[in-house]
């Protein structure tokens, strides 16, 4: 057989085996990617809170700088070592360590959200940061505490700022729940490892789960996109003067006439 017949050789054999592994790929991408967003969500608020030496006593400050330290460690942690490392340390190391069994499932769902929350931990932080400081005075002002100037204010346009890096999270843990295999899930690339190593196709297989993720990363991106494009609203709107503020001053300039 040639190249192409053995390519539709194991697409006959195993077509769905390749179908199910990129189903567990695309499950825990996304659910670890949702998880991910909201402990991003959470670590980056902590990190933004503002310590008023005037105002905050000193255990706050004492309680807050030493949660902020214990934050920015999980952060640099996280983000500096490899995917693949965590899983096995969690997986097998948190066993023998602290006597916790993990399923592989449990430890696969916990690595891919704990290291995409380590990302986006800081780009929620940037996307905070880059809301101009008048929005969170201008609330202040208006009577709103920092917890309510943070959820009706500031979060709403950092997260419409974020939203391309959490479209881009999702992508790369598509194609990085790949390294779960070492912990036997049975995700699109522990299926390839298996035909592969059956057939000894490696060539061919490679072939197969490329195009397979490739597919999987051009509709996701076709997607996000549509999202972003939902968030902005259309190109053309009129302003509504929902107070009917315009009416009043006409009708008050009529009566002193």
């Amino acid at each position: 057989m040639n190249f192409f017949e053995r390519i539709i050789y194991i697409l006959q054999n195993y077509g769905i085996s390749y179908l199910k592994g990129a189903g567990t790929t695309l499950l825990i991408a996304l659910v670890s990617t949702a998880i991910g967003c909201v402990i991003g969500f959470a670590v980056g608020i902590v990190q933004t809170i503002p310590v008023d030496k005037k105002r905050d006593g000193i255990g706050k400050r004492f309680l807050l700088g030493l949660v902020k330290v214990i934050l920015k460690a999980y952060v640099e942690i996280f983000r500096g070592t490899p995917m693949i490392v965590q899983a096995v340390f969690i997986y097998f190391g948190l066993s023998q360590m602290c006597n916790i069994q993990l399923g592989m499932w449990q430890a696969a769902f916990l690595v891919v959200s704990i290291n995409t929350g380590a990302y986006m931990a800081e780009s929620v932080r940037g996307g905070i940061i880059s809301v101009d400081p008048g929005q969170m005075e201008g609330a202040k002002a208006i009577g709103m505490t920092h917890v309510q100037a943070m959820l009706k204010v500031i979060l709403p346009q950092a997260f419409r700022n974020i939203i391309p890096q959490i479209g881009n999270n999702f992508i790369i843990n598509i194609k990085d729940t790949s390294v779960l295999s070492v912990i036997s899930i049975v995700d699109l690339f522990f299926v390839h490892k298996s035909v592969a190593g059956a057939l000894y196709t490696y060539f061919e297989s490679a072939t197969i789960v490329m195009c397979i993720y490739l597919t999987m990363t051009l509709v996701s991106s076709r997607l996000l996109a549509l999202w972003e494009r939902k968030l902005d609203g259309d190109d053309n709107y009129e302003l509504v003067d929902v107070m009917d503020i315009g009416n009043q001053m006409r009708v008050s300039g009529r009566g002193r006439a």
